[in-house]
């Protein structure tokens, strides 16, 4: 594991969610809006599909945060998040972040976080404030 970091450094992960996902995230979260649960209700919404809750979305970020960048240790201390656009069952995404801050003084990164589908279209965007234990400077 790298014990520096520069502005630009930047992972990603490809993930889609299944009905099966969808489901068991629902009863960890108690989120059991019908809008992601019941195809019926759902045709009736704008998706007119169901859809993947936004925050299962979200957690792509935590899993790149805490095992590729910055890596083991890292802790988060903020998040902010706008859905842009729906995430339907089975679509492949890439969650992305990109260090775009580094405190000067305290081993403290912001990233930017970004999901996107295959066509390039953003789906989600934030950005992520972590602390990074191990950090050092050159």
């Amino acid at each position: 594991m790298a014990t520096t970091l520069k502005i630009g450094d930047s992972a990603s992960i490809t993930r889609s969610f299944t009905e099966q996902d969808v489901i068991d995230y629902a009863e960890l979260s108690g989120d059991k809006n019908p809008a992601h649960l019941d195809a019926a209700y759902a045709a009736a919404t704008q998706f007119k599909h169901r859809i993947v809750h936004g925050m299962l979305v979200g957690s792509l970020f935590s899993a790149l945060l805490g095992a590729h960048l910055p890596g083991e240790g890292t802790i988060y201390m903020g998040q902010n998040l706008q859905f842009k656009a729906p995430v339907y069952f089975d679509t492949e995404i890439v969650a992305s972040v990109e260090v775009i801050k580094i405190h000067e003084t305290k081993p403290i990164v912001t990233l930017k976080t970004t999901c996107i589908d295959v066509d390039g279209n953003i789906l989600v965007e934030g950005e992520a404030v972590v602390f990074v234990p191990w950090l050092t400077r050159d």
